[in-house]
């Protein structure tokens, strides 16, 4: 019994260990980028190229997403309301959610599915290949050049693809309330306007900025720790999009309950 108790200990003792040196890893590694924005140089070629990248390209993953997501929502507040003899509660509802929950995270979700798993797949391949070293014999700081403007990207693009998502969100719950469920148009659009608060935009600009800041950060680091070849370049692919998606939601909540919480 003594030593089934030991065992577990040293197994616990040890993920434990593990786990505090790699948040430690990522609170240098954050540390530092963060320190790296705020002196010179800038490089804003770069960072006006990952900002296309990142905010150009991820409109129509966005997009569609947001579109789909505020249709199907309507549809279902519509058929729960109906229980209680609440429709009217339709508009409110839908632009309440998407703009509170739905537009910032699904928004930050398929960011991370397409930028978190590119960024680690180009750092760490620039890792695995020497790239990386050859900068800094160059006398080029890695940090500098390859991880802050990718964080400065994230965190100004974020927020505008959101600002898309909401509003495709809510464009997708009306038309599905008004061509389909019966809904006046008008009524509708007042209804949304009146609902919708400068609290909620705010809320979810804030939520997309962290999360853009957590989808460059997670890419960035793994990509720039990555070893082990091409086996390596892919777990750090997957690391990053898996940490990039769980911070998320951590953070969703962290800061819903922070605003909202009262």
């Amino acid at each position: 019994m003594i030593h089934l108790l030991h065992d577990f200990l040293v197994i616990v003792g040890r993920y434990a260990i593990s786990a505090f040196a790699a948040i430690g890893r990522l609170s240098g590694f954050a540390g530092s980028a963060l320190s790296h924005i705020v002196r010179p140089p800038l490089y804003l070629g770069l960072t006006g190229r990952q900002m296309l990248s990142i905010g150009y390209f991820s409109l129509p993953v966005v997009g569609l997403t947001a579109l789909f997501t505020g249709s199907a929502l309507a549809q279902q507040v519509y058929i729960a309301s109906t229980r209680f003899n609440a429709e009217s509660a339709v508009a409110s509802v839908n632009v309440i959610a998407i703009v509170r929950e739905l537009g910032p995270v699904l928004g930050g979700l398929m960011v991370a599915g397409r930028v978190s798993s590119a960024m680690a797949a180009e750092l760490g391949t620039m890792r695995v290949t020497e790239q990386i070293d050859a900068l800094t014999t160059l006398s080029t700081d890695p940090m500098k050049y390859l991880v802050v403007p990718r964080l400065i990207a994230a965190v100004v693009t974020l927020p505008l693809l959101v600002i898309v998502a909401n509003t495709i969100g809510v464009f997708g719950g009306f038309v599905v309330a008004t061509q389909r469920l019966g809904f006046n148009a008008a009524s509708y659009l007042q209804v949304t306007v009146d609902y919708l608060e400068a609290s909620d935009v705010i809320s979810s600009l804030v939520k997309a900025a962290v999360f853009g800041l957590i989808i460059a950060m997670m890419g960035s680091y793994h990509g720039y720790h990555s070893r082990g070849g091409a086996q390596g370049v892919g777990r750090a692919t997957t690391n990053a999009v898996v940490s990039a998606f769980i911070l998320i939601l951590l953070a969703n909540l962290i800061i819903t309950v922070m605003v909202f919480g009262t």
